[in-house]
Formats: C-alpha cells, structure tokens, sequence
C-alpha cells in the first residue's frame, strides 16, 4: 500500500542538541494528520525535513510513493506548503501571487488563470483578485497562501500553525477550507498548537515531546484511554476561595481552578460528586451548576508531555 506520508527513523541533530530523535510514523491517503507538541518539540525541524528544506541527518521519506531523497523534483510536484512564517507578496495582487506561483509550478497562462479564478472564488477572494496584498487583513492573507500552496494541484498540503494569531471567524473559515481540500481524497500534514484545532479536523494526532513520538492514534481513542482525566465541573455558591477543603478526599486525584469554577480530575464521577455534594452539605455550600466530562484532547496532551500536574501543583497553592 503507497502511504500518503512515510517516515522512517528521522533524527536532526544541531551540534549537541537532538532536536528529531528516530522518529517513524506513517499517514494515509486522505487523511488529515495532527502534529503537535510543546515549544521546542521538534514540530517544525519535522516539517522541514518531511518538505525537503531541511536535510535529516538520518532516516527516510516518502510522499506520495515518491523517495524525497532520490526523487527531490518528483517529491515536489505533488506537495503543498504553507510555512508557519510564509508571507504574500505584498506589493503584487492576489491575481499577481497566483499567477507567479502557477509560473513557478510550471503551469501554462491558461491553465494558470482557471486555476487561479477558481481558487479564488472557492476561498473567497475572487472580488478582490486586483487588489495588492499590503491592505489584506491577516486572515485574507492566509486564504491566499493556502491558494498559493494549492496552485500546483498537490496530493499532500502541509501547514504549520495555519490559524495562529486569526480572529474565531477566519480560524473557521480556513478550517472550512482545509475541510474542503480534504473532500477531494488528498491529505493534510496539520502541526499545530491549537488543540481544539486538531480535535475538529483530525482523524490522527500525533504528539511529539523533546524530539520523540510520544503518542499516535485517533482524538477519541486518545481520550477513552485516559481515564483517569476524567473530570467533574463544579461551580458553586457563594464562590469557595479557599480550596485546602477539596484536598481530604480519595475521590478526586487532582484539581485546578478555571475561572468561576473547580476542575476535579477524577476515575470515580460518582464518588466525585457525592464527596462535593456532602462537602456543600457540611460547609454551607450550594451547587450552582455540576457535569462530568471526559479527558479532553487538551488534557491529554498535557498528561503526554508531563506538564499537567505541573499546572496543578501552580493553581493548588
């Protein structure tokens, strides 16, 4: 079977720093795979080495069923990049950026222009194809860097970090577009900081901590396999300022504070709730609101790459 993306023991070293440490995963045709991972993770030392800007010291790599090393040229032709530190040509309009990318692909003037027109009307953008990128906001700028990247037709777009620093409405709007693309049966290399990013668009994450795979599987099973992030919401009445009463108790193995209201991290919910509820009981307290709720994706992460029970021990004092 030709995976849309493989990758065997790929390890990066800068002078004493192993930044990718043997990693090895593989991504099916059609799917749209989450990468993530803490600030100096290795994400982006990845990402360059899966696009061919930086070379691994080590390992292997396929896309597309094309050996990136041995065919570099025929590797290139069937991806789509769109670097976290991109920009537009600021002084050409949308149309302008099109066309000289489609040149760069090597796409004729008539192919060029019903690429273009179509791209443009599909992300929005066709009304201001004459307009110069200097007076786009950042949001219009990133919908034409994914028309940029989807010029040449690519069988795998990569983006890192395509949404960072957008308002809530261009943030959907290019999940809507990343969505579409990947309606089409092509696939999406996702690196991402944004957790509820990979959680509404990925059907595999993968996590990365100090260069090496940590965990590979679907949003769900990563959720279902933590049990013991499950947790009871609480809020209550008046607010309880002084949270040394919720430590006695073998219940809840954790707690944190989030604004207004109390997170318990808990394999019992039941026994959660009744220890809060004769708490309130004994101390004067009133629920005002209560649910349980499994492990998020972002509780997961963070239990992954061991910094959950460090924002704990914080909140807690």
């Amino acid at each position: 079977m030709v995976h849309a993306i493989r990758a065997a023991g790929l390890t990066k070293r800068y002078g004493r720093v192993t930044a990718v440490n043997n990693l090895s995963f593989t991504v099916e045709k059609g799917a749209i795979f989450g990468f993530l991972g803490p600030n100096g993770a290795g994400k982006s030392t990845t990402q360059r080495m899966l696009t061919g800007v930086t070379k691994p010291d080590q390992g292997e790599i396929e896309i597309a069923g094309c050996n990136l090393f041995r065919e570099p040229l025929k590797t290139r032709e069937v991806i789509g990049v769109v670097p976290e530190l991109a920009n537009v040509y600021i002084d050409l309009s949308a149309w302008e950026n099109l066309m000289f990318v489609g040149e760069v692909y090597g796409a004729g003037k008539k192919k060029r222009s019903e690429r273009a027109a179509a791209l443009l009307e599909m992300f929005g953008l066709l009304e201001k194809r004459h307009l110069k990128t200097k007076w786009f906001s950042k949001g219009m700028k990133q919908r034409l860097l994914l028309c940029m990247a989807l010029m040449g037709d690519p069988e795998v777009l990569f983006l890192d970090e395509p949404t960072t620093g957008l308002d809530v409405q261009s943030t959907r709007i290019i999940w809507e577009l990343i969505r579409d693309f990947n309606r089409q049966g092509k696939t999406v290399f996702l690196t991402t900081h944004n957790i509820e990013e990979a959680n509404q668009l990925c059907d595999l994450v993968a996590i990365i901590n100090r260069g090496e795979l940590a965990v590979i599987d679907r949003p769900e099973n990563l959720r279902r396999t933590f049990t013991s992030l499950q947790t009871v919401e609480a809020a209550f009445q008046p607010q309880i300022t002084s949270p040394e009463i919720f430590k006695e108790n073998e219940a809840t193995s954790r707690f944190k504070k989030q604004g207004d209201k109390y997170i318990f991290y808990t394999e019992q919910p039941g026994q959660a709730i009744f220890f809060l509820s004769e708490l309130c009981r004994r101390e004067g307290y009133d629920i005002l609101s209560l649910q349980t709720l499994g492990p998020s994706l972002e509780d997961v992460f963070l239990e992954v790459t061991g910094k959950l029970h460090n924002i704990e021990v914080e909140q807690d004092a």
